[in-house]
């Protein structure tokens, strides 16, 4: 498939998941603040969205801002994040970040990618999901639900998150990259699933998709 096939091809899809999805909501209740959604954005790895949420209730309850975290005892955290795995890493990076961001950004979470990857257990991952759900800015989430459905779809053909990203920002309109990402969540949690994709019910079965 050429690259202007793929363009055609990504429109498409484009367009059918805003008809489904008009509303693409982020799946981590961060309330729009910054830091919560940076703090639930590290959580995520290798978690649920929904095991973040619940966990993340009594977190922000306990330490509701970066001040008030980068001054908690880690093992305090780490008790917190638990059941969402890695759990001292989370909780060090977590508390770690959380100091940088109030004593290098004056308590702001940097708008930039390169500000952001200085943050420690910050990848470009989560660096994307704050540029874009925060700050408006064009960004593709390369997260598994992402990787998996635009294989699948033919837009691309690696499963590595950094080359999955850039394909999609050439074939992506910037101002829908954010939007179409948490679709395709939306999409891979009602249709295309892993293990058992709902084929009959997708509106791309024409495409000749590759499970």
């Amino acid at each position: 498939m050429t690259t202007e096939e793929k363009k055609i091809r990504a429109e498409k899809v484009v367009v059918s998941l805003k008809e489904r999805y008009p509303d693409a909501v982020c799946a981590l209740n961060f309330g729009g603040d910054p830091w919560r959604l940076l703090v639930m954005g590290r959580l995520s790895a290798q978690c649920t969205d929904a095991r973040v949420n619940i966990v993340c209730e009594e977190l922000f309850r306990r330490f509701p801002d970066a001040q008030s975290m980068a001054e908690a005892p880690v093992a305090e955290i780490e008790k917190l994040v638990f059941s969402c795995g890695v759990y001292k890493v989370k909780a060090q990076n977590i508390k770690d970040f959380s100091a940088i961001i109030c004593e290098k950004f004056g308590g702001k979470v940097p708008d930039t990618m390169e500000d952001l990857l200085t943050l420690p257990g910050v990848g470009r991952k989560i660096a994307n999901l704050i540029l874009g759900d925060i700050y408006g800015k064009p960004a593709i989430v390369a997260d598994t639900h992402c990787i998996r459905i635009s294989n699948r779809l033919g837009l691309c053909d690696s499963k590595t998150p950094e080359k999955v990203e850039k394909i999609l920002v050439s074939l992506i309109p910037p101002e829908e990259q954010s939007d179409f990402c948490h679709r395709l969540v939306m999409f891979g949690r009602e249709v295309c699933d892993a293990k058992k994709p709902k084929c009959a019910d997708c509106p791309f079965r024409d495409f000749g998709c590759i499970l």
